[in-house]
Order: structure tokens, then C-alpha cells, then sequence
């Protein structure tokens, strides 16, 4: 891990623009961010482990950052793709406790942490703070929930087509390091099947490609697909 020294005012910006920090006064920002460090990663780097004891929250800057678990057998399930200007290992930051998933990048990532120490600090101080947190913690949960109901009842072609519309609305999804491979980790396929699926979408004219780019061409069709 090596430690970097962005322009502090960045981290401001990026917490400006963040729902947890942005209800916060300008004071408060510059306060907490006093107590942050930045470090950079190269791709396909570990920034920290399963059950490790967590140091904080993570603010990302830049870059692609996957949060997954692995079983007994090595195999590899992403919990979340993250791109620049999440935050991550948010639970622990919050309750102290040992990080509950692995984090590592999918591309060359700047990313600040801010000491867990801190952000409990300062949610004791203001209630509007820490119910901001709460607040956005349980979206994360839902929307956890709603991508288990997919790897669960959806055939292969629907999560994929979701996938690629949430990919339109989020860059986080479509990001430097998003492979064939990570979206297969992502969905709990192989990659021969996320290919194999994509060109079933592309012979049904839900998308094409361009290049290396996939382009949604009947974006109503997908919506179906991905419902099916």
C-alpha cells in the first residue's frame, strides 16, 4: 500500500457530492477530512481482507473497485462494482467490526480513507449524520436483496439484459476493469456464458457491438428480456 497526497480540496469536492457528507457544513467536511488518508493502488490490487480488522471508510476518487467474497474452493462472487465517488466498507466504518467482504481494484485507484474512529465520532455528535448513514446503509441492503432475487429466480439472459440497462444508468458498472470476467463474477456465470449470452441479445437486436463497446440498440426489448 503506498500513501499519496492528492489535493486535499478533492476529497472535499468528493464529499460534498457524497449522501452521506453532502447534508454536512462545509466546517464539518473540513473537519472530518483532516483525519483522511489517501493511498493509490495498481489494478489488481488487494486493499483489504475478509475478517480483517477494518480501519475505516473508503471514499473512491478514482478508479474501479470490486467488493466480493470467496468460497472454500477459490470461486469468486462480486458483491458490488464500485466506481468513482462511492464509498465502501461502510458497515464496519459504522459498528467497528471486522470487514465483511474483500475489496480489491479492477483498475489503477486513488481512494481515501477516513478512519472508522472518526466517522462514529461524529455520528454521535449529530443525529441528522448518523441517520443520514442509516438511511442510505438500508438502500444498499435493498438493493443487495434485489440483486440476490436476480441471481436466484432469473434465468441467465434476464440478469444479464438487467445488467446492461443498470450499466446505461451507472459508470461505476461500465467502468475501466468491468471485463467479461467481472461480470460474470458479478452474476454467478462463466464467462463463456456471459459471452455466449451476449450474442444471443445481440442476434435477438437488443444490442450490438461496437468494437469492444456494447451498445444498446432496443432498450424496450431488453427491459422485456430482462424481465422474463
Amino acid at each position: 500500500m503506498n500513501a499519496a497526497h492528492p489535493n486535499r480540496d478533492s476529497l472535499l469536492e468528493l464529499m460534498a457530492q457524497h449522501p452521506y457528507f453532502r447534508p454536512l457544513a462545509p466546517e464539518q467536511r473540513q473537519a472530518l477530512a483532516q483525519h483522511a488518508r489517501a493511498h493509490t493502488y495498481a489494478t489488481d490490487t488487494v486493499i483489504f481482507l475478509e475478517g480483517e480488522t477494518a480501519v475505516g471508510m473508503w471514499l473512491l476518487q478514482n478508479g474501479n473497485v470490486k467488493i466480493y467474497k470467496l468460497n472454500t474452493d477459490g470461486q469468486e462472487q462480486i458483491l458490488h462494482l464500485l466506481g468513482p465517488g462511492s464509498s465502501f466498507n461502510d458497515i464496519a466504518a459504522v459498528d467497528g467490526q471486522p470487514n465483511p467482504a474483500n475489496a480489491a481494484t479492477l483498475s489503477p485507484v486513488t481512494a481515501w480513507l477516513l478512519p472508522g474512529t472518526a466517522v462514529r465520532a461524529l455520528m454521535r455528535q449529530d443525529i441528522p449524520f448518523a441517520l443520514g448513514i442509516i438511511d442510505q446503509l438500508t438502500q444498499r441492503v435493498r438493493a443487495l436483496t434485489i440483486q440476490i432475487e436476480a441471481l436466484t429466480l432469473y434465468a441467465t439472459t434476464a440478469r444479464l439484459a438487467q445488467f446492461l440497462l443498470q450499466q446505461a444508468e451507472n459508470p461505476a458498472l461500465a467502468g475501466a476493469g468491468i471485463t467479461r470476467k467481472a461480470i460474470a463474477a458479478y452474476l454467478a456465470i462463466t464467462p463463456e456464458t456471459v459471452s455466449r449470452t451476449l450474442r444471443a441479445l445481440q442476434d435477438a437486436g437488443a444490442i450490438r457491438f461496437d468494437r469492444h463497446r456494447i451498445m444498446i440498440v432496443d432498450a424496450e426489448l431488453l427491459h422485456r428480456i430482462g424481465n422474463r
